[in-house]
Order: structure tokens, then C-alpha cells, then sequence
């Protein structure tokens, strides 16, 4: 299911990153990586604040869509 899904403070391994390689690419360089472990902190109108390597990151609904958990 994509990360969209997922309930706040949940703990989720990635499956897989989708979209072009440029996104790809962007998601990974943000800690977004298969195996890696994803918490969801906080949703505003869609968008996601995700804690990812011990950092916290803000994803839109969009790249959010793409990562597969």
C-alpha cells in the first residue's frame, strides 16, 4: 500500500520506490530506500511529515503516493 495509508506513528519497511528515475532518485537521496524503516508524524491536507534515517522530512501527497510500504 502506498505510504499515504499508513497510520501516524506506525512503523513501516519500504517494499519499493516508484516513479521516473529522476523521483527515484530524489526519494532515495532523501533516505527513502527498500528495507529502510518509514514512521508517518503528521498529515496536513495530504501531505505527509515523515520521520526516515532519524530525520524528519516533509513529502507531498504526490511523492508520498510513490513509496510502496
Amino acid at each position: 500500500m502506498p505510504l499515504t495509508m499508513a497510520q501516524s506513528g506506525e512503523e513501516n519497511i519500504i517494499k519499493k520506490v516508484g516513479g521516473n528515475p529522476e523521483t527515484k532518485k530524489f526519494l532515495e537521496s532523501l533516505g527513502f530506500v527498500c528495507g529502510g524503516t518509514v514512521t508517518v508524524i503528521n498529515e496536513i491536507g495530504g501531505n505527509l511529515i515523515v520521520n526516515v534515517k532519524e530525520s524528519r522530512v516533509a513529502i507531498s501527497k504526490e511523492m508520498a503516493m510513490k513509496i510502496i510500504i
